[in-house]
């Protein structure tokens, strides 16, 4: 690990300042993923700006009768809080799938959405990659691809998301609520908020620099039967091979997230309106136009019998 400053904010806009001034210092609140990648040297922060004291770990009510989630509320309390488990068990479902006990306890929601993707090569510093050094090339074409995405790339980058918490945000329609140094606030989709991959593989998040993520917010509740179900090589600790989102209505309709797919939660509204012709017809329209590699194309089959699974979960 290179060496770098540190300091406690003691405000949202020391924070942001601290880091707007700094060119390459970095927000940590958990640490879970930015910490490895730092001992890895994948990530080079000059300055860290420590925000965990900021008053961002409440979830409250919001005026509509949705939910707003402060950036700095742990993956556990996220997921035990009593209306996220009755009103969005989709997302407690999704937290509690990742990770360990643990790691839940420190993890943020914040820095759940920042997680960086899992692509070996991504962490292969002898390897060419777009990501850690753009233009260098990706080293993950033409490699072992198992583990990657099948949709949504292009020829800079295969990256998969690898997140569980965000495929359930992305199914539930949430807002991402951001403050830059400007004092300015943004409520980005959850939908735009992750990026593809296109000609700047290395920029992943619709945040400029130094605008910190203060909170999420969940709309109204969608009813229905909330599902997910997470494919992968081991029982705990492992991420998904191939993960399912699913909120299900009476009638057969409902909406539907993969994850592990793509660089971002995969959502394609109009395939859910295939829900009534069963599991095939919503993974042929998902997937429309993905490029496979030989040895990850198996993901489209088990995204159809995944998604298969929990259809037939929501209906017993």
């Amino acid at each position: 690990m290179i060496p770098f400053t540190y300091e406690k904010a003691a405000s949202l806009e020391a924070a942001i300042a601290a880091v707007t001034s700094k060119p390459g210092a970095k927000f940590i609140a958990g640490g879970t993923n930015l910490l490895d990648l730092m001992k890895l040297q994948i990530e080079k922060p000059i300055h860290l700006v420590d925000v965990r004291k900021l008053p961002l770990a409440a979830i409250e009510d919001t005026a509509d009768g949705g939910l707003r989630i402060g950036a700095l509320v742990t993956n556990t309390d996220v997921a035990s809080h009593p209306r996220v488990k009755r009103d969005y068990g989709v997302l407690s479902r999704a937290i509690v799938a990742g990770a360990t006990g643990q790691l839940r306890n420190k993890a943020t929601t914040g820095g759940n959405l920042l997680q960086r993707n899992r692509c070996p090569y991504f962490y292969s510093l002898d390897l060419p990659c777009n990501k850690r050094a753009p233009g260098s090339g990706c080293s993950a074409i033409g490699g072992i691809s198992r583990a990657l995405a099948v949709i949504g790339t292009s020829e800079h980058c295969i990256a998969q998301n690898p997140g569980d918490m965000a495929v359930a945000l992305r199914v539930l329609d949430a807002t991402v609520e951001t403050m830059d140094a400007a004092g300015q606030t943004r409520s980005v989709p959850i939908a735009d908020f992750h990026l593809l991959p296109g000609d700047t593989p290395e920029r992943e998040f619709d945040l400029q620099p130094g605008e910190l993520i203060t909170a999420v917010e969940l709309p109204p509740p969608l009813g229905g039967t909330h599902h997910y179900h997470k494919v992968r090589d081991r029982s705990s600790y492992a991420f998904a091979i191939v993960s399912v989102a699913a909120v299900l209505q009476r009638g057969g309709t409902g909406r539907v997230a993969f994850g592990s797919v793509a660089p971002r939660p995969w959502r394609v509204e109009t395939a859910e309106t295939a829900m009534v012709d069963g599991p095939r017809a919503v993974v042929s329209a998902a997937f429309g136009g993905a490029t496979p590699r030989d040895d990850n194309r198996f993901k489209i089959p088990l995204a159809e019998r995944t998604l298969s699974l929990v259809m037939k979960e929501g209906r017993a």
